[in-house]
Parts: structure tokens; C-alpha cells; sequence
């Protein structure tokens, strides 16, 4: 088991009949951060929630509030989200007007700031900005919809962003189809965060949350 390697639960794969619930559950089973995927039915096919419900499960953890913004326009709401409890906003660098202005907004409203990328995004503009961003997150699948097969490609990407942040203190998390099997892999092509939902919360048995996290490090 690696403790330096970070564990983000994406709740988008949760019971949300009962959201705080599950959110104590897995924060007790040892996750390292909460994963908040947010749609908006525009930037990505599928609507999930906004910062209303961050807010109302924010007081059921302690952990990193790890926000993921796939929305259009993600500067128009971005003190909405810090508001909610977000402690880590993640934006798209498409759905951006000025990257540069959004990554610094994000840090002046006291959050972290970090840079997704899709499997088609090209990496090498990360170089410019490594001074904005304290997360690189690696998307191995295409946004929108969880429980997608991880894109095995996408593990050269991984490596050429890790090369990218080279002695830099930033994050490098992965991000779609991640599971017990992949997890390894992931993390020797160089990620230090790992997201995943359905790998996690699988059929709901809060009684195997410890041991799904645990097998992922």
C-alpha cells in the first residue's frame, strides 16, 4: 500500500438519496478528498449539481473539497463554489475565455487553483502557467458521464504531464476508469491523486468503502 498516493472519491457514483451520508462513510473509510463533479448539460452532456449542494454537505466533512467544473463559463459562478465549501477548483482551459485571469480568480477567493485536461487537450501549453495552478488533472476518459473504460493512451499523457511539472509543487491527478486493476499503472505514470467513483462505491456496501480505497493505493 503507497500512503503518499492520495484517494478522491467521486460522489457522482454515490447513493445520493442519502449524499451526506455517504460522504461521512467514505471520509471514515480513509479517502484523502471529495471529488465534486459538476455539469452543466452544455460543456458536457450530463447535469449534475451546482453549489447549493456542496453547500449543504460541506458541514458533514473535513476533507478537500476537490471541485472539477465542466460547465461554459466557468468564471461567472466560480464565488459561488468558493462560497459553497470548494477548497479546490478545477476548470477547463476550453471553456475559458482568459485562463490566466480564471486560475488567478480562483486563488484571490482563497481556493486552489487547478487545470483539466481532456484526452484530446494538448499538454504543452501547461508551461506558460505552472505558476497559477497547484493541480494538473489528467482526464482518462471523455467528461461527461461516469463509468467509462479508462483510455489506456492516456497513460503517455500522464507521464509527459508529470515531466511537465518537473520540480514544481503541483498535484498531478487522474481522473476516469479508474480501478484496483489500473491503479498501479496510473500512479507509476506518475499521478499522486486518484479519482474514482464506481471502483469505490461500487454496489453501496459502506462496509467495503476502507477496503476499495485501500487496494487502490
Amino acid at each position: 500500500m503507497n500512503n503518499n498516493i492520495k484517494i478522491a472519491p467521486s460522489i457522482l457514483a454515490c447513493n445520493f438519496s442519502k449524499l451526506s451520508e455517504e460522504i461521512i462513510a467514505i471520509e471514515k473509510a480513509g479517502a484523502d478528498l471529495i471529488h465534486l463533479d459538476v455539469m452543466d448539460g452544455h460543456f458536457v452532456p450530463n447535469l449534475t449539481f451546482g453549489p447549493p449542494i456542496i453547500k449543504s454537505v460541506r458541514r458533514y466533512s473535513k476533507l478537500v473539497f476537490d471541485t472539477h467544473l465542466m460547465v461554459q463559463n466557468p468564471d461567472d459562478l466560480l464565488e459561488e463554489y468558493a462560497n459553497a465549501g470548494s477548497d479546490l477548483i478545477t476548470v477547463h482551459v476550453e471553456a475559458c475565455n482568459n485562463l490566466v485571469e480564471t486560475l488567478e480568480r480562483i486563488r484571490s477567493l482563497g481556493c486552489k487553483a487547478g487545470v483539466a485536461l481532456k484526452p484530446k487537450t494538448d499538454p504543452l501549453f501547461l508551461t506558460k502557467i505552472l505558476d497559477k495552478i497547484d493541480l494538473i488533472l489528467v482526464m482518462t476518459v471523455n467528461p461527461g458521464f461516469g463509468g467509462q473504460k479508462f483510455i489506456n493512451e492516456m497513460l503517455k499523457k500522464i507521464t509527459v504531464v508529470k515531466s511537465l511539472i518537473g520540480s514544481n509543487h503541483i498535484d498531478l491527478e487522474v481522473d476516469g476508469g479508474i480501478t484496483q486493476d489500473n491503479a498501479k499503472l496510473v500512479v507509476k505514470a506518475g499521478a499522486n491523486i486518484l479519482v474514482a467513483g464506481s471502483s469505490i462505491f461500487g454496489n453501496g456496501d459502506e462496509k467495503k468503502y476502507k477496503l476499495n480505497i485501500n487496494s487502490m493505493r
